[in-house]
């Protein structure tokens, strides 16, 4: 393991709120031995550690390296993107801990990037998505170095959760990040982007409550920590939503929510997986509300009127609560991460699609689920979340499983099960014994066949933090 090594230089004075910078050299051997600095952010939620403290400064565009053999030549490599509602995470959360990965015989690469009003706030004059930016300056350090630790950065596949799902495809469509790898792993692809009047709109809000100008000067002006404090006073105001960050769509590096971004073929050349758990609202905002009602869940998801009595009928025998769940689970995530496996198909682009329906102990098929199966840390906090102890059976089982079939795509462009296409939905379902299916979530699918998006303040990924 190689921890902290910097791919761009820290993003302050002058370099604040700017895209990234190439990193400073330095003389001598530098000691990897530990985890660079988070970025800017708070406690996931009350009495959470927080992964960040102003003393921890802004130095924080780093990775880490994990790989098999230093003497090897040509291993594949896996670049992770951690999610976090675009505000909160680091690479150094124990749940990310890519040994197992490693060991499995690819170069693992996990990255730090810019978060919250720091990462994805608008300012004019400045370029947007510097979160992103800092992801694909993270790519060209692959690029360029990956070779010395065993790795061929021809072969290079990026993987990532929720936000980091988006990224990754939003990089699939980038042409900044053309080039920089030839596969992708989607797991929960969300909904929630924000048109550049929104973004404006949600500065403006935070510059109010921080009492400076809506600018380079009056937010550079303020330490990390005062824009902090401030930067959920938008949810505040509107009373409604997760996170009031998520990429601009800007025209430039952005020119859509992932589920539209790669129409055209843009990405044709990269192979994609992408996937959900099956219960993706379990564990993210709290359980259903007593006595919830259907029509108006509907109607605010924009979907048309008989959409609820559509969902009862499909769902025979569950209760409100329960299929409350599963709108919201195909609002927040399912529905984007099929309709992003459809555009990509539709282009000509090689399309893999999952469900993840394995049910763990304590939140289900939840939000985030994936993630202590895929990198085997079911011994880390994040994990007994979902998990208990002791472990489950079949756990262990699974893990390897899905951590094979993501290790062999990288290797080889085929994780082991039938491809996607528009006629059949072809769908791997995760669960024990692993199964095919057509078209699984056919009837979700026709609910929202002709209907838009969910709203851009339902952003989806996990707040727990680790």
């Amino acid at each position: 393991m190689f921890k902290g090594i910097p791919y761009a230089d820290a993003p302050e004075g002058a370099l604040r709120f700017k895209p990234p910078a190439p990193a400073r050299a330095w003389a001598g051997v530098r000691d990897c031995a530990e985890f660079g600095s988070a970025a800017p952010q708070l406690a996931p939620a009350p009495g959470a550690p927080p992964a960040w403290r102003p003393g921890d400064g802004m130095d924080c565009l780093t990775l880490n390296v994990w790989t098999p053999d230093l003497g090897a030549a040509g291993l594949p490599v896996m670049v992770w993107i951690h999610g976090g509602l675009w505000k909160h995470g680091t690479a150094a959360m124990p749940q990310y801990d890519a040994t197992a990965l490693a060991r499995s015989g690819v170069v693992v690469v996990t990255i730090n990037y810019r978060l919250g009003f720091e990462g994805f706030g608008h300012l004019p004059g400045v370029p947007d998505n510097r979160g992103l930016r800092d992801q694909i300056a993270a790519l060209e350090w692959v690029r360029s170095t990956i070779s010395a630790f065993g790795g061929d950065p021809a072969n290079v596949t990026v993987f990532g959760h929720s936000a980091g799902a988006a990224s990754t495809v939003l990089l699939m469509a980038a042409p900044a990040a053309a080039g920089l790898f030839r596969r992708a792993i989607a797991q929960s692809i969300p909904a929630g982007y924000r048109p550049r009047s929104e973004a404006a709109a949600i500065t403006a809000t935070i510059a109010e409550a921080a009492g400076v100008a809506a600018t380079w000067d009056g937010f550079a002006s303020l330490p990390p920590e005062a824009i902090l404090a401030v930067q959920d006073t938008p949810l505040r105001a509107r009373n409604a939503g997760l996170t009031a960050f998520g990429p601009v769509i800007d025209g430039d590096l952005v020119t859509g929510p992932p589920q539209t971004a790669l129409a055209g073929g843009v990405a044709r050349e990269v192979d994609l997986i992408c996937g959900f758990t099956h219960e993706e609202y379990r564990g993210q905002d709290g359980p259903p509300p007593p006595g919830v009602d259907l029509p108006a869940v509907a109607a605010a998801l924009g979907l048309l009127p008989d959409a609820a009595d559509a969902y009862r009928r499909a769902h025979p025998g569950a209760s409100n609560a329960e299929v409350f769940t599963v709108m919201l689970s195909d609002a927040l995530v399912r529905m984007p991460t099929i309709q992003t496996a459809q555009t990509h198909a539709a282009a000509g682009g090689r399309t893999w699609l999952y469900d993840l329906a394995w049910s763990s102990p304590g939140l289900g098929a939840g939000h985030g689920l994936d993630i202590p199966l895929i990198f085997d840390t079911a011994a880390t906090r994040y994990a007994t979340r979902f998990l208990g102890t002791p472990t489950p059976p079949g756990f262990d089982v699974l893990s390897e499983q899905i951590r094979s079939a993501w290790t062999s795509f990288a290797t080889t462009g085929d994780p082991g099960w039938p491809g996607f296409d528009l006629a059949h939905h072809r769908t791997r379902i995760w669960d024990l014994p692993p199964r095919d299916a057509d078209d699984p979530l056919a009837d979700s699918r026709r609910i929202w066949q002709h209907t838009h998006a969910a709203p851009s303040g339902r952003e989806s990924t996990h707040h727990a933090g680790g």
